[in-house]
């Protein structure tokens, strides 16, 4: 039984709001040129990623803000069931877009079912490990099931191939079991694995074995294999501190692949510089300081689980897209969270965004709060 509901985590709405403004100020910067030259309209990227991904992200992160999360502990089954379902449709229906068999395109509809399967996990995951949590010292009866559980799910997504969503994925994994109550020794073990496995993904797929190839040696190919993150690289270094201006970029032009989506963080280092890139790298650590205080203040082990699953997730991600674009570990493709244009991306995140802050609601109140906290928004 949860405890009454106070006022959500205000502090991390408003920076949650503040990246998705930006990023959709930047997909309308970055996604000109090739927004025109697609579509014939020069902001029709800017109004798909409005209407379908914030608009419809904003009203479901409401919606799930306001669900007791304790109701997700019922359908935790169901989610490990729809989780199957969307990593193997995928591989039956979906097409091949940047390497990866990730995207189902009906129509002109298109989703990437990997975003929600991240959600859907962790929440199983959470699940899972709460039932579990006396047992998870022993090899057999803790760290033996979870290991098969998460390489079940990670061989699918490794058949897509999707290495960057494969990492998230397992990082996010580690970290909820380490919280969970996970032994130190399985905790290593689980870290060696998974950077074999990555290691062994990398150089079995051509494509990720390509994107190694070019973060150790960018300059070998600068028109072939090390063209996007020699790109990126001349974007962010040519914006200096200031930029060049909120549009000015010239990479854009059909120099850099993937402007609008998931090497945006080069354009915004291009137009707006130093000193923007690292305010908007801040307001990512700000949210991972508020998601896991929030998962400190939860008594309820699931609550716990969860928030610091969708965080790790969420952070995970977005410094895997960064050290990317910065040519810091391997380019994977993952878009940077709640600023790279993608709908699906966009939906998952503030769903996510919104159990969190209704998980928020739940926590106990830090001392000199003032008790008209108690009141229910």
């Amino acid at each position: 039984m949860l405890p009454k509901p106070h006022l959500p985590d205000y502090l991390l709405s408003i920076a949650v709001f503040a990246l998705v403004v930006f990023g959709l100020i930047m997909v309308s910067s970055a996604s000109v040129v090739q927004s025109y030259e697609n579509t014939g309209d020069t902001y029709y990227y800017f109004k798909h990623q409005l209407i379908y991904g914030v608009i419809f992200g904003l009203i479901a992160m409401f919606v799930f803000s306001r669900i007791p999360y304790e109701k997700y502990k019922k359908l935790g089954l169901i989610m490990l069931v729809v989780t199957f379902i969307l990593l193997i449709l995928v591989l039956i229906f979906g097409q091949t877009l940047g390497g990866s068999r990730s995207w189902i395109i009906i129509g002109g509809f298109s989703f990437q079912p990997t975003e929600f399967v991240k959600l859907l996990f962790v929440i199983y995951l959470a699940v899972w490990l709460e039932k579990r949590r006396d047992k998870l010292q022993s090899f057999r009866e803790g760290f033996l099931p979870f290991l098969v559980l998460l390489g079940a799910i990670s061989l699918l997504v490794l058949l897509q191939p999707d290495i960057g969503t494969l990492a998230v994925i397992m990082l996010t994994a580690i970290v909820v079991y380490y919280i969970a109550g996970g032994a130190l020794k399985h905790i290593l073990a689980l870290i060696a694995i998974t950077a074999a496995g990555l290691f062994s993904a990398i150089k079995m797929f051509p494509h990720a074995a390509t994107r190694f190839t070019a973060f150790l040696h960018p300059e070998l190919d600068p028109q072939g294999i090390g063209y996007q993150i020699n790109q990126a690289l001349l974007a962010i270094g040519s914006g200096g501190i200031i930029g060049l201006g909120l549009g000015n970029s010239r990479q854009k032009f059909n120099y850099l692949p993937e402007a609008s989506g998931d090497s945006i963080f080069a354009i915004i280092g291009e137009e707006l510089g130093f000193i923007w890139a690292l305010l908007l790298i801040l307001l990512f650590v700000f949210i991972a300081y508020r998601g896991f205080q929030i998962a400190r203040r939860t008594d309820d082990v699931f609550g716990k689980l969860v928030a610091v699953g969708i965080t790790s997730w969420i952070i995970f991600q977005a410094f895997i897209n960064l050290a990317g674009i910065l040519n810091l570990i391997p380019f994977t493709g993952l878009p940077l969270p709640l600023i790279s244009y993608g709908g699906s991306a966009m939906l998952a995140t503030l769903i996510a965004i919104g159990i969190l802050l209704n998980i928020s609601r739940y926590t106990k109140e830090p001392k000199g709060v003032s008790s008209r906290r108690s009141r229910l928004a």
